[in-house]
């Protein structure tokens, strides 16, 4: 009877260890990134690994490759789906090809005016959700949004409104990009920006979308395009930051709000680094006395706005879920004022 008693608490015991053991479960987890390393954007990115190992006290763990590191750019999603990798911190936009939600969610060409106007739609304007409700089913969870901010524009001639843009030719990426400049009545093409200097360079362009201010002054694009406009008007692109369904929920309430906070406080911080840089490298460029720096009025960023937002209708239809997008999207514009 005394033996049987030691076996059942032993029994008892095994199954608490079990349990404790499950309660306490490590995550070391091998996300990619889709920039390069050396980067700016990759730098700080390695900040967030350490965020989270502090912020949980070590129970998850992140390592952060470069891009192509294990697949290429456009291909981390379906590798996070089957497990090869854990995650990823990647432009959405590199997935419109499974679907056109990606594509109009990641980069609503004219819509915002600064990060902050972008992470209140993420997450007061039920755009957190959305982009669960998209990426869910291709086996990935949505822990939250970051960017590198709002992206300067290169020009060699002043451009002070949507009117200067008539007949600009200009180095710009394929897809919503485009469409908004060609319907603005400019002359995009399609150029790698390893070629943005030589063709601005040589004249084969007088503007491209590049990057942000401190980065285009790094790389000397502003002693060949001296009418910078910033802050842009155009592009800021969505990057997330997602996980394998699967793990996300093997993962505890505990854990996933730690996440979630980690992912809050690196997005404040790269912007606040980045937007840092820019006020330096622009107060230089402006010191310097050969670059002129255009900061367009509230009504022609309005003005702008309003030419790609038709082009946000067009792609609405293009599957039901860029529809679900778009009408998130300008409803939220619409209540935050942000769309006449």
């Amino acid at each position: 009877m005394l033996k049987t008693t030691h076996l059942a608490l032993g029994t008892v015991l095994l199954g608490l260890g079990l349990a404790s053991s499950a309660m306490a479960q490590d995550f070391a987890l091998k996300f990619q990134s889709s920039d390069p390393a050396g980067n700016a954007n990759f730098i700080l990115q390695q900040e967030w690994t350490k965020m989270v190992a502090d912020k949980t006290g070590g129970q998850v763990t992140v390592e952060l490759l470069p891009v192509g590191s294990i697949v290429a750019h456009n291909e981390t999603q379906d590798a996070i789906a089957a497990g090869i990798i854990d995650g990823h911190i990647t432009d959405t936009s590199y997935f419109a090809g499974k679907d056109p939600a990606f594509g109009l969610i990641a980069n609503p060409v004219g819509a915002w005016s600064s990060p902050d106007e972008m992470f209140g739609f993420m997450y007061d304007g039920g755009g957190k959700e959305l982009m669960n409700e998209i990426l869910e089913p291709y086996g990935l969870h949505f822990i939250g949004p970051t960017t590198p901010g709002l992206e300067a524009f290169l020009s060699k001639k002043p451009l002070d409104g949507v009117d200067d843009l008539k007949g600009l030719k200009l180095r710009a990426p394929e897809g919503m990009v485009q469409k908004v400049f060609q319907a603005a009545g400019a002359a995009p093409v399609n150029l790698p920006g390893s070629e943005v200097f030589t063709a601005l360079d040589k004249g084969v362009i007088d503007a491209a979308d590049y990057s942000v201010f401190s980065t285009n002054n790094d790389q000397g694009m502003h002693d060949v395009a001296t009418h910078p406009v910033f802050p842009g008007f155009h592009s800021m692109p969505l990057v997330e930051i997602s996980i394998n369904k699967a793990k996300w929920d093997a993962m505890s309430p505990e854990l996933q709000a730690a996440l979630e906070e980690t992912v809050k406080e690196f997005a404040q911080m790269q912007v606040a680094t980045l937007a840092e840089r820019d006020m330096t490298a622009v107060e230089a460029a402006k010191a310097g006395g050969k670059v002129t720096v255009h900061d367009w009025p509230a009504e022609e960023r309005a003005k702008f706005r309003g030419i790609a937002t038709g082009e946000w209708e067009k792609a609405a239809s293009a599957s039901p879920a860029s529809q679900k997008v778009y009408d998130t999207l300008v409803a939220y514009l619409k209540s935050a004022g942000l769309l006449n």
